[in-house]
């Protein structure tokens, strides 16, 4: 058998163990092991190339963005941010056309600013905004729905964990995917407010349970109840967070670690100043900041190890070879690529995704001329999808097991996030077709 030959069928054998239940780090570790073992006939070369990739692969002073993002987002998401947000939100919108919905889509656009997380923004606003909108006449299924398909913005609107993730992988500059991807959220954000007032309007028995009753409800309130003052005390935090974290990122103030310090320093003082934060909350942000830190650092070890395997099997040269000799060009090929994506987000989560196909794609799609900065915001976007695509679907998931309630179906759920997958569909063509839409401020 061939190097190449044994390379292929690795990779199969790493999607049936993640299938099978094994955990993405181990699978990775396990083939990328066996594989050099095989390839080189040399069990200590595989020992030797193992221990080097645990020095190397994380031992880089960027890798400090990870656990600085996610104590940033842990904090802000125990400080109640997230429910202010969605309150000033509703009170200036409530007269629109779906009004809590588009509400929903701009606080958690804003929420996704500042902790990249869509599971966390998923938790976050199934409490906060889906009981609100069943109480003003929405379907439950409906609510629900809308913040699990606004939920994605978290990981496309930076700092996202994919984007980190996916400069890492691709060796490209994490400072330069977060401002990648800046127009595609915004355009993705527009793009679900623009699908809530078409669907409300064009279909209100999908949206309303009584859309007469609804409409008549939202014309006889007031413009805006809440004063101006506490509006403005509300938005205040997660402003002065965006503007901190992000306005010095794209300054170029900050480096993407130095932005991630400043961040969870700053939600550190917001969590504070709410008195949200006693030492119990504070001992639970710091041992998940440590678990879900250690759990992305191992997994991007594990890929390192996976990646040199995938070199010493000769694959990403073979594979572009064969892209090359079909006939693809490089839109060809970006568009078959975003294809097995959303098939495998079917049955994956995000990062084993991102783990198994960027180091086989990556340099091929280099090597065809495409930028890896517009290459990286097609990944995820692709990846996003999948997020809500049953029957894997973490993000419906998430607000079904977070809503528990039991009129209120898994199916259901993925039925009302159908319009949000049209919309990213129709986002994801627009980027993959103008390249500038991700690269215009790089």
């Amino acid at each position: 058998m061939t190097t190449l030959a044994i390379g292929f069928l690795l990779i199969a054998v790493l999607i049936a163990l993640v299938l099978l239940g094994m955990q993405i780090a181990y699978a990775l570790f396990g083939v990328a092991f066996v594989g050099i073992w095989i390839i080189r006939d040399n069990m200590g070369l595989a020992f030797r190339m193992l221990e080097l990739t645990a020095y190397s692969g994380i031992a880089d002073y960027l890798f400090a963005t990870i656990p600085l993002f996610v104590l940033m987002g842990l904090l802000v998401s125990v400080s109640n941010v997230g429910r202010d947000t969605f309150e000033v939100a509703e009170e200036l919108l409530r007269r629109m056309v779906c009004g809590l919905g588009v509400a929903t889509v701009a606080a958690n656009t804003i929420f996704a600013a500042v902790t990249g997380v869509s599971i966390a923004s998923a938790a976050v606003f199934t409490r906060v905004a889906v009981p609100e909108m069943t109480r003003h006449g929405y379907r439950p299924a409906f609510a629900a729905g809308t913040v699990a398909g606004s939920s994605v913005l978290g990981m496309l609107i930076p700092p996202s964990l994919l984007l980190i993730i996916y400069g890492v992988l691709a060796e490209v500059s994490i400072g330069g995917m977060f401002i990648a991807g800046i127009l595609p959220g915004i355009m993705l954000a527009l793009g679900f407010v623009a699908m809530l007032i078409g669907v409300t309007m064009l279909f209100p028995g999908f949206v309303l349970t009584d859309p007469e009753a609804a409409r008549v409800r939202r014309l006889d309130r007031e413009f805006v109840k809440m004063p101006l003052p506490v509006m403005a005390a509300k938005l205040f935090p997660i402003v002065l967070l965006v503007l901190l974290v992000l306005g010095g990122l794209y300054t170029g103030f900050f480096t993407p670690t130095e932005a991630g310090g400043i961040g969870a320093f700053g939600a550190l003082i917001v969590a504070l100043s709410r008195r949200s934060l006693d030492r119990h909350r504070l001992w639970e942000v710091m041992k998940q900041t440590g678990v879900i830190s250690v759990s992305i650092l191992l997994l991007l070890i594990a890929a390192s190890f996976y990646s040199r395997m995938l070199s010493i099997a000769g694959l990403p040269n073979a594979i572009a070879g064969l892209v090359q000799g079909s006939g693809f060009g490089p839109m060809g090929f970006l568009f078959f690529y975003a294809v097995i994506i959303l098939l495998m987000g079917m049955i994956l989560d995000s990062t084993s995704i991102l783990l198994i196909m960027v180091p086989i794609a990556a340099p091929i799609a280099q090597g065809m001329g495409i930028d890896l900065s517009h290459f990286g915001i097609v990944t995820v976007l692709a990846v996003e999808i999948g997020l809500l695509t049953p029957p894997f679907g973490i993000s419906v998931f998430t607000v079904h097991n977070t809503l528990n309630d039991p009129n209120v179906s898994v199916e259901q759920i993925f039925a009302a996030t159908l319009p949000f997958i049209a919309v990213m569909l129709a986002v994801l063509v627009l980027v993959a077709l103008f390249p500038a839409i991700s690269t215009l401020f790089l």
